[in-house]
């Protein structure tokens, strides 16, 4: 089975926001949390995963993260908001 090419954003523990691109989400978290991902997340966990998007391809998925990481905070938590009440709607699955 292929991986994954996944866009995420963690929210730390001391409240900031990570965005990120893997194709193994399950390790890369792990990593985080052991302080062996980002040097950003390093020491700021725990972690909660807030943002999530699954693309074909990695180039798709790379140039999304560039795009998140171009927002503010506040772009970012809207972004959040909206990804959330969709997965509240169940609505938008195919990201599962």
């Amino acid at each position: 089975m292929d991986k994954e090419n996944v866009v995420y954003i963690l929210k730390c523990g001391d409240g900031s926001l990570y965005t990120g691109y893997t194709n193994d989400l399950t390790h890369r978290i792990k990593m985080h949390e052991e302080g062996k991902g980002a040097k950003y997340t390093r020491g700021r966990g725990p972690f909660k995963v807030v943002y999530l998007e699954k693309f074909d391809t990695k180039e798709e998925a790379m140039k999304k993260e560039y795009e998140i990481k171009q927002l503010t905070r506040k772009g970012k938590l809207l972004l959040i908001r909206n990804w959330l009440k969709e997965v509240m709607k169940g609505e938008d699955t195919k990201e599962f």
